[in-house]
């Protein structure tokens, strides 16, 4: 859930109205409808994110700065949007009649009592929580998780090996441009294509020639990798076209993309292993575009009211007492659905 927050967290900041206003209660950071978010939700969210980023990067990680974007505030809004998204999924679960049963809230009830008994006097003091507090922020989340999967439902988790197929390639490029970091491609002067269309020429007939494939790739390939997996959709139309018809072994003739043009070399018709793989990030894809689509819908008839003055006031807290990291461990430790 935490992964689908943060990547769909754009359509709650995108499309609901947001209103300024000085209405709120005593530290009411936001609301959406009638679900109220406060300060002490936000910062065992933002508190654990930290731990967790400063685990990984060190506390020098909050001196960076990414398109002119501290880390700090960076993280911040992907909290911020985090249980945004939480709090709108629980107004849908209203709708939806969906409600957690009572294995399930003993469950949420075990997790929150774990996971308060594990914070010092510091941390519960620094972030302002009671045990309520934990037992309410777990129940929205096993909420908003239960929401997820009933919006889902009836997405088709059955795949074909035709459909994920993923083949294994050896690939040749000879470019015909320079890309830049956005992707765009500025094409060489027509000679230098020529050139490029000659070398390509000479490295295919040193295949057909007999010579290894790889010594050959050794000497002219300009791409990043010389072996790649490739499933349908991720690759031009004529890339394609000419990967998927070749049996294993077989080398393609010069096939002219925008980048280039390259020369393959089937290693095998059917990964099995990325194919499996691939098979599981079909349905995900579906299950996320299933999601998008009714969230972003209930999201439009929205209103948000955000209290700016308190969430700029909201700061990570630098405090060596502070560790708190597990947050959404225990969750998943305890909450199975």
């Amino acid at each position: 859930l935490i992964a689908l927050c943060l990547a769909g967290c754009g359509s709650v900041n995108r499309d609901t109205r947001i209103v300024l206003t000085t209405g709120f209660t005593k530290d009411e950071i936001f609301r959406i409808e009638t679900a109220s978010c406060y300060k002490k939700e936000v910062m065992v969210y933002l508190t654990n994110l930290q731990n967790q980023y400063e685990q990984v990067y060190g506390t020098e990680i909050w001196m960076k700065e990414q398109d002119g974007v501290t880390i700090e505030e960076s993280v911040k809004q992907a909290v911020l949007a985090e249980i945004a998204q939480i709090k709108t999924m629980n107004l849908m679960a209203e709708n939806y009649g969906l409600a957690l049963d009572e294995t399930e809230t003993e469950a949420v009830n075990e997790a929150a009592k774990v996971y308060f008994e594990s914070l010092t006097d510091v941390e519960k003091e620094q972030m302002d929580v009671t045990l309520d507090t934990i037992r309410q922020l777990y129940r929205e989340y096993a909420l908003a998780d239960k929401v997820y999967d009933y919006m889902i439902e009836d997405v088709n988790p059955e795949i074909s090996d035709d459909e994920a197929r993923t083949i294994t390639l050896q690939q040749i490029l000879i470019k015909t441009g320079t890309k830049d970091k956005a992707g765009n491609i500025t094409p060489y002067s027509e000679q230098q294509k020529s050139y490029a269309y000659a070398t390509a020429v000479e490295a295919l007939r040193r295949v057909e020639a007999g010579e290894d494939f790889d010594v050959v790739a050794s000497r002219y390939n300009e791409a990043e990798e010389s072996t790649v997996f490739i499933r349908k959709g991720e690759r031009e139309a004529a890339y394609e076209e000419a990967a998927f018809v070749l049996g294993n072994e077989e080398v393609s003739d010069v096939i002219e993309t925008e980048e280039g043009y390259y020369i393959l070399k089937c290693v095998s018709t059917l990964n099995r292993e990325e194919t499996d793989m691939n098979k599981i990030k079909i349905v995900e894809e579906r299950r996320k575009e299933a999601f998008s689509k009714e969230y972003d819908s209930y999201v439009q008839t929205l209103t948000r009211h955000i209290n700016e003055e308190l969430w700029q006031e909201v700061t990570l807290l630098h405090d060596s007492e502070i560790t708190t990291s597990d947050f959404f461990d225990v969750f998943a430790e305890y909450y199975r659905q």
